[in-house]
């Protein structure tokens, strides 16, 4: 009797395999960082075949800690970092180049020139996304016009595109020996590539970047049996039933399952999303419109998306580049030795600014500095500019959906920080609540595959399942909230237009 449900939730960061039982509760888990590769400033790169070993070797290793078979698991979820894309040579399997990632902002300049037919919102009436380097498309574009003989082999039909839940799905799966090579809208809707209405792939995108259809894979419902694992290694022989690009994941997961609902992820980024039902709603306010799950045959389901490109990668780089702390969990107690940030405002626009700017021309900076200022004092502005990030996408959405939100559902790694949640609750002005599953997202992955293969029975037992486990209410008074605010926004301002163009 299969009692469990695995994900394979593929990070920017690490690489994990989870395994739930039927109430949502996590039995194992095992995870592998990979390396973070910057060949140059403003590069960021992922070796996919380390990516992939990593994957095998979680997916073994959570089984092994518990002590489980594969006749334990009914089915396996795939999550995956979203805009990350990978080409690969169909034939032997060997990717042709790393994969770039999602912060990476060399295809700035393919931004630039598609740009100029159309401007910058020129393909976003179909796809729900302006013209930026976030997105997988000018990347693949990149690739084929810089890696030797690429162009030739696509135009042959001997390469193949995905983002990481394609690349994992057709290693797992057989590789060069009848690899699936799927996706799903959720992951499809953030190359730039896709039709929001049809869920297929917009043949004109392709061909103004240049890229072949036959290196695309076919787009998939989010919860279906796609096929199974290859019998080698762990999980050989399971049905794959469920991929949901991770924000999108991360919303499943937490039980947003009806219009209005929103969720906030606290990773290497931060996400906000907030359902909109089977309608598309186009932002006036810089938010993305993206496609939150399909179902098997069910009508798809739309979401507006506040996309922050550097939120935990920020505590990440206080601890890398700087030593300031020794590890991540540290901020919390340096940060808590000061009363607040002294004045010190920092702007992490390390990949320009996301929502609701899409800023590629700014950087990051640190303002408001006086011989006051201490490492405590950056310590609490590296924690304040998650949250100032995270209300500025959030009165986006207000404006947006004309309903502001009540509470906010948050998951993600950060949340373990309490000071954090506080000052969140407090530059919201509403409730901030954790789940007791704050990590959401590989869980929202195996929901998709247990629905496809009926483990779980439906949208009810995935509402019955969500727990809260803390809420944190606002505290700071109103004056004092819009004042800080309003200093962030100015803040902001002072990293516009650092980049010049060539």
């Amino acid at each position: 009797m299969s009692q469990y449900v695995a994900a394979i939730d593929q990070g920017t960061t690490s690489t994990r395999c989870m395994i739930f039982d039927h109430s949502g509760r996590v039995v194992s888990v095992d995870q592998r960082e990979h390396k973070q590769i910057f060949p140059q400033a403003g590069w960021v790169e992922h070796d996919p075949e380390e990516v992939w070993q990593n994957t095998r070797e979680v997916c073994a290793g959570a089984l092994a800690k518990r002590d489980l078979v594969t006749s334990d698991i009914a089915a396996v979820g795939i999550t995956n970092q979203r805009e990350t894309a990978v080409v690969w040579d169909r034939t032997t399997g060997k990717p042709v180049y790393n994969a770039i990632v999602w912060q990476d902002t060399r295809t700035d300049r393919i931004v630039d020139e598609l740009a100029k037919n159309g401007g910058p919102d020129r393909y976003r009436a179909r796809t729900g996304l302006p013209l930026a380097t976030y997105f997988s498309g000018p990347k693949v574009k990149w690739i084929l016009d810089n890696v030797d003989g690429a162009r030739e082999k696509a135009e042959a039909g001997d390469l193949l595109f995905g983002n990481m839940d394609t690349w994992v799905l057709w290693n797992a799966t057989g590789g060069p020996n009848g690899g699936l090579h799927y996706t799903d809208p959720t992951n499809a809707s953030r190359t730039m590539l896709m039709d929001l209405d049809t869920l297929s792939w917009a043949e004109e995108h392709a061909a103004d970047m240049g890229i072949p259809m036959s290196m695309l894979p076919e787009i998939r419902s989010s919860s279906e049996v796609y096929g199974n694992i290859r019998e080698r290694g762990a999980l050989g022989g399971l049905p794959v039933a469920g991929i949901l690009g991770d924000q999108q994941a991360a919303t499943f997961g937490q039980a947003c399952l009806s219009p209005g609902e929103a969720k906030n992820t606290y990773g290497t980024g931060n996400f906000v999303l907030l359902n909109t039902g089977t309608e598309k709603v186009m932002s006036e306010n810089g938010l993305l419109t993206t496609v939150c799950y399909k179902i098997g045959d069910n009508d798809p389901v739309y979401a507006l998306e506040g996309s922050i490109a550097v939120t935990g990668s920020l505590v990440q780089w206080l601890r890398d580049n700087l030593g300031i702390i020794a590890a991540a969990p540290d901020i919390e107690p340096l940060a808590r030795s000061v009363d607040d940030n002294g004045g010190a405002y920092f702007v992490p626009a390390f990949s320009g600014l996301f929502a609701p700017y899409w800023r590629s021309d700014a950087r990051g900076a640190i303002v408001g500095l006086t011989r006051f200022v201490n490492k405590g004092h950056i310590a609490r502005a590296v924690l304040e500019a998650t949250a100032f990030q995270s209300r500025e996408v959030i009165d986006a959405m207000n404006a947006d959906s004309g309903v502001d939100l009540t509470s906010l559902k948050v998951d993600g790694g950060m949340v373990a920080n309490e000071l954090l949640m506080q000052f969140q609750a407090d530059i919201l002005g509403v409730p901030v609540i954790r789940p007791v599953v704050a990590e959401t997202t590989a869980l929202g992955a195996a929901y998709a595959a247990g629905l496809a293969t009926g483990f779980w029975s439906g949208e009810d037992d995935i509402r019955n399942n969500w727990a809260q486990d803390k809420q944190w209410d606002p505290s700071m008074d109103e004056a004092h909230r819009e004042k800080i605010f309003r200093t962030w926004k100015k803040a902001v301002t002072k990293t516009f237009d650092w980049v010049e163009a060539e």
